[in-house]
């Protein structure tokens, strides 16, 4: 399932990255890789506000909706 349908205050674990290579790239960057688990904090607006790697990361919905869990 996409990161987008995981629930405030739930960990889950990246299961793969999907999109083209610049993408993937810029979010291996931010800290999203495979095996890596991420915590869903909060939603605001068109945001995600993640922690990732014990930082803490807003994406937008169209980025989240390429990180499977």
């Amino acid at each position: 399932m996409p990161l987008t349908l995981a629930r405030t205050g739930e960990t889950v674990t990246v299961r793969h990255v999907g999109g083209p290579g610049q993408v993937r790239s810029h979010l291996a960057d931010l800290g999203f890789t495979a095996g890596t688990d991420v915590t869903i904090v909060s939603e605001i607006a068109d945001n995600l506000i993640v922690n990732v790697k014990n930082s803490r990361v807003a994406i937008s919905r169209e980025m989240a909706q390429r990180i499977m869990v």
